[in-house]
């Protein structure tokens, strides 16, 4: 391949950005994100407003990874302006399920009739909010977001059942907007 490419990215009025020693730094007021990226012959600037992302004789790895890092800060920049919403819903056929949550995790009581507690952990900075069965997690990290949103449903997973028959569950039923 062996091209010199380049992605920008326009930064938005009220968002500040700031990058050394391999982290890059996004401020909005008091919301504020934070990124390490290791860079293997590639060149990260702030110029004028403007992010650019650029490698010159660059490889296939290299072309992948500009586009990675720019979905990534673009992702950043979403994630300071609106918060990255999942939405769960808690299903249950025979038996109630209760769940709430206590300090860093949700506990997740009377799965199928067990006894014991499921609990899954809640990563920093995101808000869970549960009413009745209805789960919300929000933060303005969308990878903090999604994977608490994944703890949530890997606490209530089943192995050697037939799931037509025992549909029980914490499932994902919104993604950041979309249907699922």
């Amino acid at each position: 391949m062996k091209k010199n490419l380049s992605r920008t990215i326009e930064l938005p009025e009220n968002i500040e950005a700031v990058f050394g020693n391999n982290v890059f730094s996004l401020s909005n007021g008091s919301k504020k994100a934070s990124k390490t990226f290791i860079f293997d012959k590639m060149e990260l600037s702030i110029e004028d407003r403007k992010i650019i992302i650029s490698a010159s004789n660059a490889t296939k790895r290299q072309s992948t990874m500009i586009g990675t890092t720019w979905a990534h800060i673009n992702n950043m920049i979403k994630g300071l302006q609106e918060d990255f919403v999942y939405k769960l819903e808690v299903c249950n056929v025979h038996f109630p399920m209760n769940v709430k949550k206590e300090n860093d995790k949700v506990v997740i009581k009377s799965f199928l009739g067990e006894t014991t507690l499921r609990i899954a952990k809640i990563l920093p900075n995101v808000n869970v909010e549960i009413n009745g069965n209805l789960i919300t997690v929000s933060s303005s990290d969308i990878e903090s977001a999604g994977q608490t949103a994944a703890n949530l449903e890997k606490a209530t997973r089943l192995n050697n059942r037939d799931r037509r028959i025992f549909q029980d569950g914490i499932f994902i039923t919104e993604k950041c907007g979309r249907a699922i």
